[in-house]
C-alpha cells in the first residue's frame, strides 16, 4: 500500500474518469503498454477491448456448468434407474425395468436445473461475491459508473505504481478527473 505524504493514509489506488468508451479503450492500452499490470476498468457495458488489454483470461465459467449439468444428468438418470428398477419395480404394459427412452424428459431437466445453479454459484464464486464494500465505492464519482462514465484504476499493489509518477501519467491521458481511492 502507498500512503499519501499530506495525511498518511492508505490509498487502493489512482482512478481515473473518462466521458467515452474510446478514452477507456485508450487509456488501459498506454496502461498496459507502460508496464501496469493490476488495474482494472469500470464501464456501464462490457467492451472487448478494455478486457483484452487488460489480458483476462478465458471465463472458467463454461466448464463449471457443464460439470455441473453432467452430474445432475447423471444423478438424475441413477436416481430413476435405482427407483424403477430396483427399489419399486412395477411391471407397466410388460415394459422392462430399465426402459430407459422413459428417464430422458428428467435427466435433461435436472441437467438444465444443475447446469444453471452451478453458474449461478460459480459466478458468485470467481467473481468473490457478495463484497458489500470496496474502496472504489468512497469516491464520489464512481457512483457514474453503472451509468454513463467509464473508468480506469491502477492499484496502488502494481509493481510500476508510484503517487506522483502515476497521477502524471494518467493525466496525460486526458481524464475528466483523477482521484485518489482511499483504503
Amino acid at each position: 500500500m502507498t500512503t499519501t505524504p499530506e495525511d498518511g493514509t492508505a490509498v487502493y489506488g489512482l482512478l481515473a474518469e473518462f466521458d467515452t468508451a474510446d478514452g477507456l479503450i485508450d487509456a488501459t492500452r498506454s496502461a498496459a503498454a507502460k508496464g501496469y499490470s493490476r488495474m482494472d476498468g469500470y464501464s456501464p457495458y462490457p467492451i472487448g477491448e478494455v478486457a483484452d488489454a487488460l489480458g483476462f483470461p478465458r471465463s472458467e465459467i463454461g466448464a463449471i456448468m457443464f460439470i455441473g449439468g453432467l452430474c445432475g444428468a447423471t444423478f438424475g438418470f441413477l436416481m430413476q434407474y435405482y427407483l424403477n428398477g430396483i427399489d419399486y419395480p412395477i411391471n407397466v404394459g410388460g415394459k422392462p425395468m430399465f426402459s430407459w427412452p422413459q428417464f430422458a424428459p428428467i435427466t435433461w431437466e435436472l441437467l438444465v436445473l444443475t447446469a444453471s445453479l452451478s453458474g449461478v454459484i460459480g459466478l458468485f464464486a470467481l467473481c468473490g461475491l457478495p463484497q458489500p464494500n470496496h474502496p472504489l465505492f468512497n469516491v464520489p464519482q464512481f457512483a457514474r459508473a453503472t451509468r454513463d462514465r467509464f473508468f480506469l484504476c491502477i492499484e496502488a499493489t502494481d509493481p510500476n505504481f508510484d503517487l506522483t509518477s502515476t497521477r502524471d501519467f494518467l493525466d496525460t491521458l486526458k481524464p475528466l478527473s483523477v482521484a485518489e481511492v482511499p483504503e
